[in-house]
This record gives structure tokens, C-alpha cells and sequence, in this order.
């Protein structure tokens, strides 16, 4: 196999590479709007997933049905001061459990030791600040993950859907032209910065935010759930841009292949 024609891959983080079905964000979520007497569940808390934590809360925030719990428990329609207040309880709590969710995937390590093997660098883009990614690049690094370089929230002036992470991982990795890059991603809104970014995009469906299990409960579904469920996150990564749907990280080294053929004959993303 050879994937000569490609120079970059750029993974997430949470729900591609680390967190079988995204679980680590999700509690936190949950657990800092109850502290502003405010239920929230934990589908409604994935649906802005891949965004930026603070745009995060603020998208919560205005979901009709939120916004109107905030209202009758606080008094007032939500705005600025209350998306703040929110933040500053989610990051604490979100910090606290990441190291609990850095196990990788399975097929990250080797999928990275086979990209490597044919010259690929490795990027990586994720919604997490530097001060939780702090938490998660050691124990990654340990079983076998690391990335050449990495784009977190703060470090551009907008996050995703924009492409400014990807651009500024592809800038340090010196990787150009986009089209020689692959970006896997388990979000909508993170296949909108691939694609934003003028690269080809991978959606992760089963192991990411929108299948939304850990291993252990998408093992226990019976074999018509899971082709239900996994039909249905991948038809919302399709719908959202994907190039391709993999089922998890394991499975892309094909996928690249392919992608590298369509270069070949002359196709862009």
C-alpha cells in the first residue's frame, strides 16, 4: 500500500484517537448546569460537540428547551454573564476527568506507527484547551499516540467549523497543499473544519460522539441495535460532508488508500 500522493493526516482527539464514544465532556456538561439548578440530558449535551467548550455551553444555552429551564429557574432569558458562569464551572470538572478518558482507541497506536512507516506526519485539532489536553498527550503518548503538532481552543481566534485549526497545524507541520491532507474526525462540526480547510474529510462513527457509547456498551448491543445506531451516526457524518465513514481509526489505512488513488488520477476533495 503505498500513500505516496498524501503528506498529512490530523486527527481529534476525544471519540477518534482517546475516549471510546466521547464520554469525558459529557458528565461534566451535565453535572455544571445542575450546579445552576438546570437539568440537562446527555444527548442534548452532545449535540454541539467538537465546538469549542465556552461556544459550547453558549449553543446549549440556546436551545429552546434550555433556554426556557434557565428562565424559569433564574428569571431572566440566558446571556453573557450566564454562558461565562457556566464555563467556569464546566472547565474544572471537564479537567478532572480527562486523564479518566485518555485510553486510545483501539488501532490508534498502530495506525499511527503505519503512517509514519510511509513518511506521514500527524496533526491533531481539538474543542479541549491546552491546560486539559496537559491531562490526556502523556497517557496517549505512553500507549503509543503522538501527534507532530497540535491545535487546541485558544490557540486560534475562532474554533470550529472554521478551518484556523487545521491551518495552523498544517503551518507547523510545514504541510501544504491542503488536499494532500486528511482530516478524521467523529463531529460534524469537525468535518466542517476539514473541509473548510480544503481537505479530505474521514468521519469516525461507531468509537465517536455521535454513536455516543463507551466499548463496553456498544459490545452489549444486539447485532440489529448496533447496525441501527452505527447507520445513523454515519448517515450524520455523511450528511455533514464526509468523503468517507469509517467505523473507528482502525479501519482508515484502506480509506487512505483510496484517497491516494483519487489523487493520483487528478480528484481534489
Amino acid at each position: 500500500m503505498s500513500l505516496s500522493r498524501l503528506k498529512a493526516v490530523v486527527f481529534d482527539w476525544a471519540g477518534t484517537v482517546v475516549d471510546f464514544g466521547s464520554l469525558a465532556p459529557m458528565g461534566a456538561f451535565v453535572d455544571a448546569f445542575a450546579a445552576f439548578d438546570v437539568a440537562i440530558s446527555i444527548d442534548e449535551a452532545r449535540v454541539p460537540m467538537g465546538m469549542a467548550k465556552r461556544p459550547h455551553v453558549a449553543a446549549l444555552l440556546a436551545m429552546p428547551r434550555i433556554a426556557a429551564e434557565w428562565e424559569r429557574v433564574h428569571g431572566h432569558a440566558p446571556g453573557e454573564g450566564d454562558i461565562d458562569a457556566v464555563y467556569e464551572v464546566f472547565v474544572p470538572k471537564n479537567i478532572a476527568v480527562a486523564a479518566d478518558y485518555a485510553d486510545l482507541i483501539p488501532g490508534a497506536a498502530e495506525t499511527a506507527a503505519a503512517l509514519r512507516a510511509q513518511g506521514l506526519k500527524i496533526g491533531s485539532t481539538t474543542g479541549y484547551t491546552r491546560e486539559i489536553m496537559a491531562r490526556i498527550t502523556p497517557i496517549a503518548a505512553a500507549q503509543g499516540f503522538v501527534a507532530d503538532a497540535m491545535a487546541c481552543t485558544g490557540d486560534v481566534p475562532d474554533g470550529r467549523p472554521t478551518p484556523f485549526l487545521i491551518w495552523k497545524v498544517l503551518t507547523e507541520l510545514q504541510v501544504y497543499p491542503p488536499s494532500a491532507v486528511v482530516k478524521v474526525d467523529d463531529t460534524e462540526v469537525g468535518i466542517a473544519e476539514g473541509l473548510n480547510g480544503g481537505a479530505w474529510t474521514v468521519g469516525v462513527a461507531v468509537t465517536g460522539n455521535v454513536f455516543g457509547l463507551s466499548k463496553a456498551d456498544t459490545e452489549a448491543l444486539s447485532p440489529a441495535e448496533f447496525a441501527a445506531r452505527r447507520a445513523a451516526a454515519a448517515d450524520k457524518l455523511t450528511a455533514a460532508g464526509a468523503h468517507y465513514v469509517i467505523d473507528g481509526v482502525a479501519d482508515l489505512l484502506p480509506v487512505l488508500a483510496a484517497i491516494n488513488g483519487r489523487l493520483a488520477r487528478g480528484e481534489m476533495p
